[in-house]
């Protein structure tokens, strides 16, 4: 499926800016604020961006951006069209302003994107560009949706849970978790058990012993390296986790697999 990226970049302005397309915008944009704030008026409505802020415009929308002077705006921005992004946007509500995480691994498709369209035409791959394009597109639609609070899943619980997804395998502490969702330590862990069912604990535990299940099948590292990589820290605790979890011993799952 084609797609085109028109152009992908990021701009920083200090001395004001302003452009409009009032007929309306002619691809999508997605512009993601990182730094400052601006104005913009979309489909006639005006709304301040912050840092954190996601503008998603389809082709078609009147679109204008205003920075006054004295202000300063940083942003992350691409234009694109193609088969698999009007599949991907009419497949579910795109609000046209959403506060998201400025998530390192976000920014960085971002980046790859600017890197690859940087080259000269001979040498751009546009297949790599088209797969950067997709992974932007679902982890901006992931990002956008858990931000919008369930009744079982609030925004903050959602964002413990990533956090603990991300560091499993790595020493962290229930301050980490809390100090990440903006929240006190009891608050923390009481929301979370309620909302998940589970403790952080018992949650990162799972998330440990996947990763373990997933070198025992598939490398030739020992138990031991994968007691430690795994954030278990020691064999002995990983054979007493996995073997409360599963009924087996680590050691005679392998044997099995």
């Amino acid at each position: 499926m084609m797609t085109n990226i028109y152009f992908c970049g990021y701009s920083y302005h200090t001395n004001g800016y302003h452009s409009q397309h009032k007929s309306g915008y002619p691809s999508y944009l997605f512009r993601l604020q990182t730094e400052g704030n601006c104005e913009v008026v979309v489909k006639g409505k005006k709304r301040n961006l912050e840092k954190g802020d996601l503008l998603l415009i389809k082709p078609g929308d009147h679109y204008e951006l205003l920075v006054k002077a004295g202000q300063n705006s940083g942003d992350f921005h691409l234009v694109c069209e193609g088969t698999w992004v009007n599949q991907w946007w009419s497949r579910s509500a795109k609000p046209e302003v959403s506060r998201i995480d400025l998530d390192e691994k976000l920014i960085a498709l971002w980046r790859n994107i600017m890197i690859e369209k940087r080259r000269p035409s001979s040498s751009q791959n546009e297949e790599l560009t088209g797969y950067l394009l997709r992974a932007l597109c679902l982890s901006l639609e992931r990002a956008v949706n858990e931000t919008v609070p369930t009744v079982n899943l609030p925004y903050t619980v959602t964002r413990m849970m990533r956090y603990i997804e991300e560091h499993a395998t790595t020493p962290f502490k229930i301050e980490d978790v809390a100090r990440h969702a903006g929240l006190s330590v009891s608050r923390s862990v009481h929301l979370f058990k309620i909302s998940v069912g589970k403790t952080m604990m018992e949650y990162t535990l799972e998330i440990r012993l996947s990763a373990g299940i997933e070198r025992m099948k598939y490398t030739t590292m020992s138990l031991e390296q994968i007691a430690v990589d795994c954030g278990f820290g020691s064999y002995p605790y990983f054979h007493k986790v996995f073997k409360k979890k599963y009924g087996i011993a680590p050691g005679a799952f392998r044997r099995k697999e």
